[in-house]
C-alpha cells in the first residue's frame, strides 16, 4: 500500500511490546500500521512487484485486463455495529470480484483504498485485512497495493483486476429467443438486512449472507465457455439488473416468477416478519448472483436456473406476481434508502 496523506501518529508495529490489538489508530503510525498489515497478505505467481512500491507489477497470461471499482461507505453499504472488520474486508473484496466474474473473467488482484476514522482500532484493521485476504484466497486473488488516509467516515474503495481465459461477455448481447438463467443465491442478503434492521442478529445464515456474500465466481467464466450472449452481476436486485441487461441489449426480458421458489430460510423469515419473500428474491441484490442469457437449447447444468426468455421489445416483465411485490425493482443510489434503514 502506497503512502497517502500524512497521518500524525507514531507507534510501533502491531505485535511489538506494549501494543494491544485494541489500540486506536489515533495512536499509531501510518507506516508501521501498513507494514503490519502487509505481513498478513500473501503474494501470488502473477505478482512481480507487490505492495510497498509506488505501484504493483503483474505478470498476466492475456493481453486483456478486466478492471472494476466499487466503494463501500459506512452508513450506506455497511454499519460498524453490524459488520466487524473481517466482514467489511470480505464484502469489499466480494463485490468487486463478482463484477470481474460478470465479464466472464477471473479476478487476480485487488487494489484497496481505505479512509480510516481515528476511532478505528488496530484490531479492526487487521481483521479487515484478513477478510480481504480470505475472500480472495480461494481464487488466487490477492491485494497488491492501495492507499490509506485518515478521515471522518470509514470508506473502502477496491479496484479488482482480472483476466480472460475465453471471450468477454458484456450486458449488450442478449437476443430474442435466448433464455434467461441465474446462478447463485437470490434474496438471502436482503433477508439478512431485514433481520439486522429489526435489531436481531439471527438467523446467522441470513445475516452472514448480508455480511459476507458468496458470489458464484466460477459461473462467470463458465457462462462465457457455454456461449452466454449477455451477463451481469445481480448487485442491485434481479429485476433492476435484468433491466440493465435488457436496456443494454435493446430487448425485452420476461421473467417467470413461478420458477422462483424462495429457499426455505427465506420463506420462514418472510412468515416471521410478515413479508412476501419474493420481494427479497426479486429486489434484493447483495448476494451477487450472476444472471445471463444463453441461446435456447444450451445445456446449462444444475447450477443454472432458467427463469425466462428474451423477446423483441424493451424492459423487464415479471409474470405471475403482484406488481406490489416487484416494487421498484431494486436498490438505487441517490434514490431511496441505505443499509442503515
Amino acid at each position: 500500500m502506497r503512502a497517502g496523506l500524512p497521518v500524525p501518529f507514531t507507534l510501533p508495529v502491531v505485535g511489538s511490546a506494549g501494543v494491544r490489538p485494541t489500540d486506536l489508530l489515533a495512536g499509531a503510525g501510518e507506516f508501521a500500521v501498513i507494514a503490519s498489515l502487509l505481513a498478513r497478505l500473501p503474494s501470488s505467481p502473477d505478482v512481480v512487484v507487490g505492495p510497498g512500491d509506488d505501484a504493483a507489477v503483474l505478470r498476466l497470461p492475456t493481453p486483456s485486463v478486466v478492471a472494476s471499482t466499487d466503494v463501500l461507505v459506512d452508513g450506506v453499504h455497511l454499519r460498524r455495529d453490524w459488520f466487524d472488520g473481517a466482514d467489511v474486508g470480505h464484502k469489499a473484496a466480494a463485490v468487486n470480484m463478482a463484477d470481474i466474474a460478470a465479464m466472464g473473467a477471473r479476478p487476480v488482484a485487488l487494489l484497496v483504498g481505505l479512509v480510516a476514522p481515528a476511532d478505528l482500532t488496530l484490531g479492526w484493521l487487521t481483521s479487515f485485512t484478513d477478510g480481504l485476504r480470505d475472500a480472495g484466497a480461494p481464487l488466487g486473488c490477492t491485494v497488491v497495493g492501495g492507499d490509506t488516509v485518515a478521515g471522518d467516515v470509514l470508506t473502502v474503495a477496491v479496484t479488482a483486476l482480472g483476466v480472460l481465459d475465453g471471450p468477454v461477455v458484456t450486458r449488450a448481447g442478449a437476443r430474442p429467443g435466448d433464455v434467461l438463467a441465474v446462478c447463485g443465491r437470490l434474496g438471502w442478503a436482503a433477508a439478512g438486512l431485514a433481520v439486522l434492521q429489526r435489531g436481531f442478529r439471527s438467523p446467522r445464515l441470513l445475516v452472514d449472507a448480508q455480511r459476507r456474500p458468496q458470489p458464484p465466481y466460477a459461473a462467470g467464466p463458465q457462462a462465457a465457455a457455454l456461449g452466454a450472449t449477455a451477463l451481469i452481476d445481480v448487485s442491485d436486485g434481479l429485476v433492476a439488473d435484468v433491466g440493465h441487461l435488457a436496456q443494454a441489449s435493446g430487448v425485452r426480458i420476461v421473467v417467470d416468477s413461478g420458477r422462483l421458489e424462495p429457499d426455505p430460510p427465506l420463506a420462514e423469515m418472510g412468515r416471521a416478519l410478515g413479508v412476501d419473500p419474493l420481494r427479497w428474491v426479486l429486489g434484493g441484490g447483495e448476494d451477487h448472483a450472476l444472471a445471463a442469457t444463453f441461446p435456447a437449447g444450451t445445456a446449462l447444468g444444475p447450477d443454472w436456473l432458467v427463469l425466462g426468455e428474451v423477446r423483441e421489445g424493451d424492459g423487464v416483465v415479471v409474470e405471475g406476481v403482484d406488481p406490489d411485490v416487484v416494487g421498484s425493482g431494486g436498490y438505487e443510489h441517490f434514490g431511496r434508502g441505505t443499509v442503515s434503514g
